[in-house]
């Protein structure tokens, strides 16, 4: 297999490249030469794939059997791409989001959508990657859109994990949010390039919600899974949803992979996964994925934090205020 990887040096590009290579494939990967480097095995393109010409020249010439992008940002972008590599490549699929269904109306992947503009440079987050989505599907009516969800793993560039893994390492008492049992969605980066490329080999197609189902584990499976890995003596005390409210600690971002079970969080982290499960996606323990993202960070730097994404991690204000309580 001949696989063409529109960037492959940051997190689930990185992921896929390794996956690629473990199971023999020919590997090219597409890149500005800015951030990351790759293995010797891989034949490296170097363009900003925001300048049409640069990309067309760097794609000059070349075949290959597929192709994954992992773009996240204008979907002017991922549409140009898509457009130069129509004849070029037979097969692609797209990383795209969860995040393109209607707020509060995400069941399975026949749920709304939110609206979209291939050609667009600028807009919030789910319109990007909708329009992307739209672009893709515009030259390959057959693309994979693997709709990821939560995605945890070693090289994660958004600070998820590694914020809970950092604060719980240094012990102590430390703010647990919510219900313990309250159940998770999430996907691991390996998991999802696994998905990927075995989904380019067997033709699946069309929009696919790439996330583990819901109660594949829990705040707390996360949680211990976390003081397990780093040894740490930490102590998990439990905050109800309602004094994370009232103190202001925001979901998600203060708290990282954790939501409100009610009021306009309600529903999320239990959408219907059997189109991911029927097409082939495996989900490994959450034990191994915070075990290895724990080894991964004590052997590298963090990458930089990602410009566009919000910084994660409970504010140590807000912190001493839920602890004090």
């Amino acid at each position: 297999m001949r696989l063409l990887v529109l960037g492959g040096t940051r997190f689930v590009g990185r992921a896929v490249v390794a996956d690629a290579l473990a199971r023999g494939w020919d590997v090219t990967a597409l890149h500005r030469g800015v951030t990351g480097q790759l293995p010797p095995e891989v034949t490296v393109l170097h363009a900003d794939r925001t300048d049409g010409a640069a990309l067309e020249a760097a794609l000059a010439g070349a075949r290959w059997d597929g192709v994954v992008d992992t773009w996240s940002g204008a979907p002017r972008v991922a549409t140009d791409a898509a457009r130069l590599l129509a004849g070029r490549v037979e097969r692609c699929a797209y990383v795209s989001s969860g995040s393109v269904y209607r707020w509060g109306q995400h069941v399975d992947e026949t749920s709304p959508l939110v609206d979209g503009d291939p050609r667009a440079e600028t807009g919030d987050y789910p319109a990007l990657e909708r329009g992307a989505e739209l672009g893709v599907r515009q030259v390959f009516p057959e693309a994979l859109l693997a709709r990821a969800g939560l995605v945890l793993g070693p090289h994660e560039d958004i600070g998820r994990l590694p914020w809970w893994l950092s604060r719980i390492a240094r012990g102590g008492r430390v703010v647990a949010p919510g219900r313990p049992g309250r159940p998770l969605q999430h996907v691991d980066a390996r998991d999802l390039a696994a998905f990927l490329l075995t989904g380019l080999v067997e033709g699946v197609r069309g929009p696919v919600d790439v996330i583990s189902r819901s109660g594949h584990t829990t705040t707390a499976g996360l949680l211990q899974a976390c003081v397990e890995a780093t040894g740490s003596d930490a102590e998990l005390v439990w905050v109800g949803e309602e004094d994370l409210a009232a103190a202001g600690a925001e979901p998600w971002t203060h708290l990282p992979c954790w939501v409100p079970e009610r009021g306009d969080f309600a529903g999320f982290l239990e959408a219907d996964t059997t189109r991911a499960a029927r097409s082939g996606l495996v989900c490994r323990p959450v034990e191994d994925t915070v075990a290895d993202t724990w080894a991964w960070m004590q052997e590298e730097p963090l990458p930089p934090q990602r410009p566009d994404r919000a910084t994660h991690g409970l504010p140590g204000g807000i912190e001493r205020d839920l602890l004090r309580g």
